[in-house]
Parts: structure tokens; sequence; C-alpha cells
């Protein structure tokens, strides 16, 4: 019998391994999809190599290529973006790592209080959640982020807002800052030369700006993989489970299992608590295996969570399971400059403001294709076109949709890289109606398939509210900077940066999650990954948080079912470069 078995291995389930691995626990960590132990020799740095949601290396699908990428059923005009491999969503993730806002957390009572989402706050406060946070920051590392010059371009238009520089990792008023990014400073060669024979580790640290973090990320050329540029997880954590040993004393090392499909979650009761007592799982050759553990902790993500919750039967007393789907109500608004702003060059997104009470802004830097799908996903279909409702003219230069044909055209041929693109990026009410729910449709090999259901025009009025309002600030800025045209896309829900369908709370009513990061209704059942979130943080990207959160999870586990002491607020973090790691994975071959 394990001591734990984690169920993916994407932003959260490697921070409980890694956690519970170093601390000398017997560990397995189970992926679903594909293992890129060399991305050098697997990838490549083309945009439909990587994003082809069909045939793309960062696809949502098993390992063997010759087979389909798995299904999902979307009724809505939507984008469900998840990646499925070990670093999971991770690996395609820009590396921001800004902190939740500490309106959302409990016991908040600051004068824009009324601002959030009062209903659904998180059951602790945003103190108690700091040093976990810090703990996370250090072991990535979190570092200020890299900039170019549409990071200047960005800030220039800033400045006409009429708001100040952030200078502290918490978000304490409206402010405009660089990125907090889980992306190494260039060190070196790197940055200073466009010579590729010279942008080799260790000549070459960190960053090279080579401007394809979406891609995955493999630089610079020859570096360890836990000294990679970006530190998705499977740059990071797992090298840091997966080599536990090397780096603590007493600690034993995770054993990862990837192409390894969880099908159940199997329970059983032990007086009057039903219990945790391991998972089955399915390899990708169809070959079953069941182990047992003393915890187990469920991280596949804000989808596929409650599918396995719902297909492995487990109970739903308060119906909440799968409920809260929480997206951020995305939108993107892009401005056209007659200069260059290197749109497409160096980290992707390094530049960020922050409204608290409505969202967020940041600069994203988009590769050509990405580029033109970011201008044709739109949920008021071609601009001018439909009278369906959508489509509200305002200071984005005429109605929001679409751009295709010549219009299209005449942006795309300006060139990529005099364009600057704003992300809207909004604090969502938690609601129930967006939910995910086993589809009707024919079951797959591992068992009824998700259903993701989102009701994008009729999201409550504050939620509307903080789009528009974010919507004509991110126009504000593109002006500011110098935008001759701006447009304005009105996304449909591009379903990415997802929270809280098994969502934490101190109400029995509405939450799956006790504070502690146990299930409710089955012991020893942990949740670990964004779908744990009690809320839409007040806007920013997800990943810390989800990370801060499964250290507190697998401290709380460590004492709980171990008897083991909390180490945050008396030890110090493993920073995952440390050159041990480096060496470990050298020996493993990796």
């Amino acid at each position: 019998m394990r001591d734990v078995i984690v169920i993916g291995a994407g932003g959260g389930g490697p921070v409980v391994a890694a956690e519970l691995a170093g601390r000398g626990l017997d560990v397995l960590l189970l992926e679903a999809g594909p293992r890129h132990a060399k991305p050098r020799e697997e990838w490549t740095h083309f945009e439909n190599d990587a994003n082809n949601p069909l045939t793309g290396y960062l696809r949502f699908g098993p390992q063997d290529r010759n087979k389909p990428a798995w299904f999902r059923e979307t009724p809505q005009n939507s984008f469900l973006w998840q990646l499925s491999g070990v670093g999971g969503t991770t690996q395609h993730y820009y590396g921001n790592c800004p902190r939740a806002y500490p309106g959302v957390f409990a016991g908040y009572d600051g004068p824009d209080v009324a601002n959030y989402d009062v209903e659904h706050r998180f059951p602790f406060a945003y103190k108690d959640l700091v040093p976990y946070y810090e703990w996370a920051e250090a072991t990535l590392p979190v570092q200020t982020a890299a900039m170019g010059l549409k990071e200047e371009t960005f800030f220039r238009g800033c400045e006409t807002l009429g708001i100040p520089v952030q200078k502290t990792k918490t978000t304490l008023g409206a402010s405009y800052r660089p990125q907090e990014n889980a992306i190494l400073q260039p060190g070196g060669t790197a940055g200073r030369t466009t010579d590729a024979s010279k942008l080799v580790f260790p000549m070459a640290t960190g960053c090279t700006f080579c401007g394809y973090c979406f891609q995955g990320c493999m630089q610079p050329v020859r570096a360890p993989r836990n000294q990679f540029a970006k530190r998705s997880t499977d740059n990071s954590y797992v090298p840091l489970a997966i080599t536990a040993d090397a780096v603590r004393p007493g600690a034993k090392p995770a054993t990862l299992i990837a192409d390894a499909f969880v099908t159940r979650v199997h329970t059983e009761r032990r007086g009057t608590a039903l219990t945790a007592t391991g998972v089955t799982w399915r390899t990708g050759a169809g070959v079953e295996h069941r182990e047992d553990a003393k915890v187990v902790v469920m991280a596949a993500g804000c989808t596929e969570t409650p599918r396995l919750w719902l297909n492995s039967g487990l109970p739903n007393p308060n119906g909440w399971v799968g409920r809260g789907y929480t997206d951020h109500h995305f939108d993107w608004v892009i401005g056209q400059f007659d200069r260059d702003t290197d749109s497409t060059k160096g980290v992707g997104s390094s530049a960020r403001c922050e409204f608290p009470g409505y969202g967020g802004l940041e600069n994203v830097g988009l590769p050509p294709a990405l580029q033109a799908f970011s201008m044709t996903l739109s949920d008021s279909g071609i601009r001018g076109r439909y009278g369906n409702g959508r489509g509200a003219t305002g200071p984005w230069d005429g109605p929001a949709g679409r751009l295709i044909g010549p219009e299209l055209k005449e942006v795309l041929a300006g060139g990529v890289n005099r364009l600057l693109n704003v992300l809207v990026i909004t604090d969502d009410d938690v609601e129930a109606q967006n939910r995910v729910v086993p589809s009707v449709l024919p079951a797959d090999e591992h068992g009824p398939v998700a259903k993701v259901e989102f009701r994008q025009r009729q999201r409550t009025a504050r939620t509307q509210r903080n789009r528009e309002y974010l919507a004509k600030r991110a126009t504000q800025l593109l002006r500011g900077a110098g935008a001759k045209k701006v447009f304005r896309i009105d996304w449909a829900p591009l379903i990415l940066h997802v929270q809280s369908t098994m969502r934490m709370g101190l109400s029995e009513q509405n939450s799956v999650t006790r504070p502690t990061g146990e299930s409710r209704a089955v012991r020893g059942l942990y949740i670990a990954d964004n779908s744990a979130l009690a809320n839409a943080l007040g806007g920013p990207n997800p990943t810390l948080t989800t990370q801060a959160l499964a250290t507190r999870t697998a401290e709380h586990i460590f004492q709980t079912h171990f008897g083991g002491s909390p180490w945050v607020r008396t030890e110090s973090p493993i920073v995952s470069t440390d050159p041990r790691i480096s060496q470990a994975l050298g020996r493993l071959g990796l």
C-alpha cells in the first residue's frame, strides 16, 4: 500500500507529490497523458506542431499519437483549452504568477468589500495563505519578468490611466507593474545576442527571448531540465518530486507513471465515514491496474476531477460537484500601431494592470497563427454583421466581433509586430449554472465523458459589469500608448484559467471541499488542483494560488494522516533549480 496516490501531474498534483516525497512518504504520481521527458527530441517551435488540438504535441489526448484526442462535449460556442501530459496546462502557460486579491478571502473588510463575490469567499484570511505563496514563489522560483518593447509600449499606456506603479506582491489597489513570472531572468549571453551558438547553457542561462512560451519551453539549449527558463511543473515540481532524495535527508523519490488514466476512486465504509482506499487506472494499451493508498489526492483539473468523482459514484449530497465552473469572462482588446511593438518577441506576457473589484489587464504577445485565432473567436459573430443582441459599439472603433476577410488581412498585413494585445481578465462570480456533468453522448474507454456547460450571456450583472469596465480601460490604455485603431473581439468562452468545480468553502451548502483541502463527503480524499479554489481570485491567473493552496493541503495531509509536523513556517524551501536536482536527473538519464 502506498502512502499517497496523486491523480494528475498538471499544475497542482506535482506540488503535493514533491512536498510529501520530500518528507519521506511513498508517493505515486499518475498522469493520464504523455511524458515529454526529452522535449528537444520531441518538440519543435512551430505553432501547429504544438497547439493543434487534434495532432499537436500539447493536445489533450493519450500518449499514443496514432489515437485521437480525448473528447469533451461543449454545447455552446466555446473552446476548452487544456493539455494532458506531465506538466498539464502549465506546459503552455505564460508563467504568470500573481497572487489573488485580498478581497476574495474571509475577513476582508476594506472599503471596496462589496465589490467582490461575497457569497463565495475563501474560508480563511489572505494573511493565512501568504506563507504558502512565499514558499511556492521561492520553490519555482518566481521572478520579476524580463521585458522588452511591447512592455514599454504597454506601460506608456498605463501612465495615462491615472494609477500608480505597484511595488508589492500583494495588490492593495488599482495599479500597474511588471508581471511576477515563473520564468528565469536571462543570464550570461541570453538576451544579449541572436547568435544561436552563444545561446547554449551554461554560456546562456534563463530566458533567451525566443518568443515561444506557448509552445512549451526547452531553453537554453543543453540546460538541465530543472533549469529550463519557464517553470512549468514538468520543469520544476516534477523534477523536484522524482529526485526528492537528492536534496532532503530522509526523503523518498516519488514514482511517476504517465499514460495512466485513472477511471475509478475506491472507497469503503470505516465506522461512519466513507473513506478513500485507492484507485484503478488504465494504460494506453488498455491494461488495468489497481493500487491502494492511505490518502488519495485528486488533481486532474477542473473538468476531469469532477468527471472522475461522478464516474466513481462518489457522493454529491449538495449537488455542487462540477458546479461553479469559473473561467474569467475573458475578452480581447487589440491595438494597431504605426510603429513596431515587438509583440511576438520575448516573454509572452510581462506586464499587467490591477483593478481590484473588477479584475485585471495584461499584455500578451502572440505568434502569427495564435494572433489570428485571437481575432476570430467571438460571441458577436463578424464585426457589424450580426443582429444577435451582441456586437456593441464603443471606443474600440465600431462594433465588437471577429475580424475576417479584408479587415483581418489589412490588420495582419501590417505585421503582428505592430499590434499590442490586451487581455481582459475579469473577477467572475461563482455561478452554479456553469458546470460539468456527464455527457449522454457515447462514453470513451474511460467512462462517460464530461459535458461542460457555460451560459455566456447569462452571467451575473457584476461579472458583465466587470468585463465592460475592463474593456473600456484597455481601450484607454491602448489609446494612451498611441494605437491608431482599437478592436474588441467579444470573446466566446475560452475555457482557460478554470476554477472552482470542487470548490472549498465554509458552507456545506455550496462547497465540496473543506478548508483543509479534504473533501467533505469522503475521508482521506483531497482536492489539489484549480477546482479546489473558492472563487475567481479577483481576476489573476490561478496557477500560483493553486500551488500555494496545494502546499497548504500537503502540509495538512502530513500532519493529519502521518503524524508529521508543519514545515512552511519553520523550514526553508528547496529551489527547483538546485544543481543537486540537475545531477540527479543526469543519473536518471533525463
